[in-house]
């Protein structure tokens, strides 16, 4: 192969050698690695508040589950009762004013039952996001420990 070809490797070659020693020297400046069984516990500890969130998250969903099911059976008792209620053989302007009495009541009553089906969710969602909040602040103060451990051993 003649020697006057230049080698179109060689651009990308010296790239790389450059990028390697950059490389080599930040990490060189980088804090020795911390302990891992103390990594390995925080990381458990990461789990268990994950899963706690997750379980407060559930057993949240099913009690709105639970509560909407039996507002929905209150519902239902309460339309019959007004359909058995409109069924009266009375005057059209006390059937009339009965009406605006039930629709009155069943605004009411769907109001109300909508605050607190979105107070469970509002309770439990807080639950399960405070569980999480502190499980970060104390794995950030664990960080931080493993670091200075790190930066006391180097010296």
């Amino acid at each position: 192969m003649p020697s006057d070809f230049p080698n179109p490797f060689a651009k990308a070659m010296d790239q790389a050698k450059t990028a390697t020693e950059e490389f080599t020297k930040l990490f060189g400046q980088m804090p020795q690695a911390p302990d891992a069984e103390a990594l390995m516990t925080a990381h458990k500890r990461n789990m268990e508040a994950l899963s706690a969130a997750n379980r407060i998250a559930l057993e949240g969903a099913q009690a709105v589950a639970k509560r909407h099911m039996e507002i929905m059976q209150q519902t239902m008792a309460e339309l019959t009762e007004t359909m058995r209620a409109l069924a009266s053989p009375d005057a059209p302007q006390a059937k009339a004013a009965q009406q605006a009495e039930l629709l009155k009541r069943a605004y009411e009553h769907a109001v109300a039952n909508t605050r607190e089906l979105s107070d469970l969710i509002q309770r439990s969602n807080g639950e399960a996001l405070e569980t999480l909040n502190k499980r970060i602040a104390d794995a950030m103060d664990e960080v931080k420990s493993l670091v200075d451990q790190a930066a006391a051993a180097k010296k």
